[in-house]
């Protein structure tokens, strides 16, 4: 099968956006692999689920259906976290549900002298994130815990999260989360739960004049800047 005639079966199954995309990938594309892509497409799951490859704050990410596919949205957080930073001095990092750990490698990447350690409650997102990082050559620790009971020695210059905030039964979710780890997604307590978690935390786990990024949902401000001034007056949330 020629590229032409691959590209035609693609885009009939999605759109040209995407068929040029998978043709990228593999330009050499087999007839029997074109069409289990056609079939997947047809099925509404996202490119980069299928090509194992989503490119994020101008970087390459591997991505699997452990882990969610990192997205453009999610760039404010860390552009957020660079340009409060003062790039001659170190900053330590901890990155909480870390999935592919496009978010901590992006900092890491952009801030000099800059480590962190990353932590999931998933085995199979760290085995992502670990690949990623070992791409990439960063100073980043990766530890299995989840956002209650995560513990350290150390202090740490900024905390980062993109936490699963989807309430249950939210209907303005997309058809292309069916193919996302829903552990990385929904949350219970109207999708509050894990700022309530990290907000109770991290207080043992920030430095005095730490800040703390996170990303939330539509409609979420109030209620996660309520759980945050809880008893926690040196956390300071930055609400993408």
């Amino acid at each position: 099968m020629n590229i032409n005639q691959a590209f035609t079966i693609l885009e009939e199954s999605s759109d040209a956006h995407c068929a040029s995309i998978i043709i990228q990938k593999h330009p050499q594309i087999s007839w029997i692999r074109t069409i289990w892509y056609a079939r997947l497409l047809r099925r509404g799951m996202p490119v980069a689920k299928i090509i194992h490859s989503k490119w994020f704050y101008g970087i390459e990410f591997y991505t699997n259906r452990h882990t969610l596919d990192p997205r453009p949205d999610t760039e404010t957080l860390v552009e957020s976290v660079i340009k409060d930073c003062d790039t001659n001095e170190s900053r330590k990092i901890l990155d909480m549900g870390t999935g592919t750990g496009c978010i901590i490698c992006a900092i890491c990447k952009n801030i000099p002298n800059a480590s962190g350690v990353a932590i999931d409650k998933s085995y199979a997102a760290l085995r992502v994130a670990r690949k990623n990082i070992k791409k990439l050559n960063l100073p980043i620790k990766l530890k299995h815990a989840d956002f209650a009971n995560f513990k350290s020695d150390d202090k740490f210059d900024i905390i980062v999260s993109n936490p699963p905030y989807i309430k249950y039964g939210d209907k303005r979710v997309n058809s292309g989360a069916m193919f996302d780890p829903k552990i990385a997604l929904y949350a219970t307590n109207d999708g509050l739960m894990a700022y309530e978690q990290i907000a109770k935390n991290t207080k043992n786990l920030l430095k005095h004049d730490g800040k703390i990024y996170l990303e939330i949902g539509a409609g979420q401000s109030n209620p996660v800047i309520k759980i945050s001034s809880l008893g926690i007056e040196k956390l300071c949330f930055r609400t993408i």
